[in-house]
């Protein structure tokens, strides 16, 4: 099953779409030399089209782009990971403050809803079935974004979207999976937006977001260091 991330619209969205979603699901790993002449057989579209679309990729964080030596896709690191991530307790944190003030019955069912799929999907892994891994990201998505629906702000909601996709992307590269720590802690996320409990969702999602850096440093995923 492949992730939708959103619905294309002209030439050059279909193509920002595809080399987006190839960036965030590894087909283009890490580093790769992004070549206009090959890209525009791969992608068979013009020069000047996947040009606009690196640069509005360079603007997102997924591609860099140096004078002397072109685009190639973002590299990863521990640091990079870890300013992902702060940005994302960051977003997720002032949100949920927002949409637990603000949910009605309907946020509320949204979000049993998207737990009962993720709950699912996290006892398939945790029974070590990994043929579920991108179902399971999926879920964990909508699960996160259903706590935030309420906050009332398109514009916070768009861009944690973006800081999520970059998570994301490390979640894919590296399979974190921190097992039935992450799922409890998704229980309790679930249960501090029935009872409202600002507080207590701002703690654990500190510490839930934040606790991936340590698992990718201590499973030797990831090395701490600078770019």
């Amino acid at each position: 099953m492949t992730i939708a991330l959103s619905l294309p619209d002209t030439v050059g969205d279909q193509i920002y779409h595809r080399l987006r979603s190839d960036i965030i699901f590894g087909r283009l790993e890490p580093e790769r030399k992004l070549r206009l002449e090959q890209l525009r057989g791969h992608y068979a579209v013009s020069v000047a089209t996947l040009r606009e679309v690196l640069l509005r990729l360079v603007s997102e964080g997924l591609i860099r782009f140096e004078t002397q030596k072109g685009f190639e896709v973002a590299p990863i690191s521990a640091r990079d990971l870890r300013e992902i991530s702060d940005m994302r307790i960051l977003l997720e944190c002032h949100a949920v403050e927002a949409s637990f003030a603000a949910g009605d019955i309907e946020w509320e069912a949204g979000v049993v809803a998207a737990h009962h799929k993720l709950s699912r999907m996290e006892e398939k892994m945790l029974a070590g079935d990994r043929t579920v891994s991108e179902v399971w990201k999926r879920y964990d998505r909508e699960f996160h974004v259903a706590l935030i629906a309420a906050c009332g702000s398109q514009e916070l909601l768009a861009t944690h979207d973006r800081i999520f996709d970059r998570f994301l992307r490390y979640q894919v590269l590296l399979v974190m999976f921190r097992g039935s720590v992450a799922a409890e802690e998704h229980h309790e996320l679930l249960e501090c937006g029935l009872k409202r409990d600002i507080p207590r969702a701002q703690g654990l999602l500190t510490r839930h977001i934040g606790a991936c850096i340590d698992y990718t440093v201590e499973h030797g995923l990831l090395a701490e260091g600078g770019r």
